[in-house]
């Protein structure tokens, strides 16, 4: 079910399934302000220093941060530790508290696209999350909906990426939320995206190329492995719909629901997403996530990949019904930038103002 869906930040922990993030406290808005890593000690770690086990298990930390962090706020089975050299044992809780960052600001708005009494059908904007996450609890899809319609048990059928835009189902009760997880899970529910890549694609193809987690930095980045490796099957359909200049306007259909799918099969075969912090490389991620800059040959402030159709049968009726949203205004605005590069100086210019990231992508077609 998650298809598109990706951490926020770059996670703190190396992803081990004992390890554990939660928010301990929130203000009166709802919003965290105070989060909580704890962590197993597994058997492999039996009479390590304290320092050394958690440099082990926040691997992007310096030994300074992680004596910041030992000099904080760090308990061993609930018993106050501060000293670096303490041994940890095996199968011991190792816990440490830290303030949550202020979360980010969000469009906190959700487009109603299809209403009836088995489901909603949302347009989310870039940048909002669906669930909550360390970093995202109050500007969350999931917090929109339980203020937009108090007392439904609405349900998000499925998942997209913080960055990616585009059509969300939320059924409205029990039986429509297991109808349409499960037609998901299935696969019998089509999807369609649209994609700007740098590259000229010219021509129609299915990508077919097991996937499995990188193993790198940011544990949610995935890559070509062959099944011998731990690859699981993908496949996605591409078909290019319009080129402009160096870049390609994509339509793309996942037959398979990998996680991160459609932006680690572009990036494969050469034609990387616009704007795609973690593909090929996750070097502009991490430049990103520590220190806030963003990598200027992105061009755009996300990933430019949009869920722009659905064709399923309904929960309720069984009947045929296809829904579809328009490739929002940061995507089109970027395309208008294009089409503007490759206009003759002779030729009128669209009366629509371009943004800043339009204007950079503009040079760089040049």
């Amino acid at each position: 079910m998650a298809d598109e869906e990706d951490d926020d930040r770059v996670p703190l922990t190396d992803g081990h399934r004992d390890a554990h993030l939660a928010v301990v406290a929130f203000d009166t808005d709802g919003r965290p302000t105070q989060l909580e890593h704890s962590f197993i000690v597994e058997n492999e770690c039996h009479g390590w220093r304290l320092d050394r086990f958690l440099m082990k298990r926040m691997r992007r930390l310096s030994r300074a941060r992680v004596q910041r962090v030992i000099h904080g706020d760090l308990d061993i089975d609930g018993v106050r530790v501060e000293k670096p050299a303490a041994t940890v044992q095996s199968g011991q809780r190792v816990s440490f508290r830290r303030p949550a960052p202020a979360e980010p600001p969000v469009v906190r708005d959700l487009t109603l696209l299809h209403d009836d009494p088995s489901f909603y059908a949302f347009d989310k904007p870039a940048g909002l999350p669906i669930h909550p996450t360390a970093r995202y609890h109050y500007g969350t899809a999931t917090a929109l909906l339980r203020e937009r319609f108090p007392g439904e048990p609405l349900q998000p059928c499925h998942r997209l990426d913080r960055e990616t835009s585009g059509l969300l189902l939320v059924a409205r009760n029990r039986a429509a939320g297991a109808r349409l997880k499960q037609a998901f899970a299935r696969r019998q529910i089509a999807k369609t995206y649209l994609a700007i890549v740098h590259g000229e694609l010219t021509n129609e193809q299915s990508i077919d190329a097991p996937l499995a987690l990188a193993g790198r930095r940011v544990r949610v980045q995935m890559a070509v492995r062959p099944q011998s490796q731990g690859g699981l099957p993908a496949r996605t359909r591409i078909r290019p719909i319009e080129r402009y200049g160096n870049f390609t306007l994509v339509e793309a259909r996942p037959e398979t629901g990998r996680q991160h799918q459609i932006r680690a099969h572009l990036a494969h075969i050469g034609y990387p997403i616009v704007g795609d912090k973690l593909y090929p490389d996750d070097a502009p991620f991490i430049e990103w996530a520590d220190e806030g800059s963003l990598d200027p040959r992105l061009l755009l402030p996300r990933h430019a990949l949009h869920a722009a159709a659905l064709e399923l049968l309904h929960p309720s009726s069984g009947e045929p019904l296809s829904l579809t949203s328009p490739l929002p205004a940061d995507l089109a605005d970027f395309l208008v930038g294009l089409t503007a590069a490759d206009r003759p100086p002779s030729a009128p210019v669209p009366s629509k103002e371009l943004p800043a990231v339009s204007r950079a992508a503009r040079a760089t077609a040049r």
